[in-house]
């Protein structure tokens, strides 16, 4: 794996790992600044949901650190290739549902990691 394609999974799975953390730990302190426009009222009522969502973006974050320990190349590129498409899967839908801003978030981070990962991949095999 090229080291801009481990670059880019490592800044993806700290992202994730920080949304978890902010969904997690900090939905009622931090979250009525980050997402001033929901009701202030509504973030402890959604405090139980915000940490189920915080716990699946830890499994994204898990799952592309984990793909950075593979030592055997074809897995590797397996394991972040289907992390790295779940995130990029959940970008489209956070952007369809939640706020078009997660395109650049989530959406074109994971897009990146792929194409980097896949050429880094096709080089080896040549």
């Amino acid at each position: 794996m090229s080291l801009a394609a481990k670059i880019v999974i490592g800044l993806i799975a700290a992202l994730h790992f920080y949304i978890a953390w902010f969904e997690i730990f900090a939905w009622t302190s931090r979250g009525p600044i980050v997402f001033s426009s929901f009701p202030k009222d509504l973030f402890e009522p959604t405090k139980v949901l915000a940490a189920n969502q915080g716990l699946y973006n830890a499994f994204l974050a898990a799952g592309l650190t984990w793909s950075l320990f593979i030592k055997d190349s074809t897995w590797h590129c397996r394991v972040a290739t289907c992390f790295l498409l779940m995130v990029f899967v959940a970008g489209i839908f956070g952007a369809l549902t939640a706020s078009p801003k997660i395109v650049l978030v989530q959406t074109v981070p994971a897009l990146v990691g792929l194409v980097l990962l896949h050429f880094a991949a096709k080089k080896t095999t040549q």
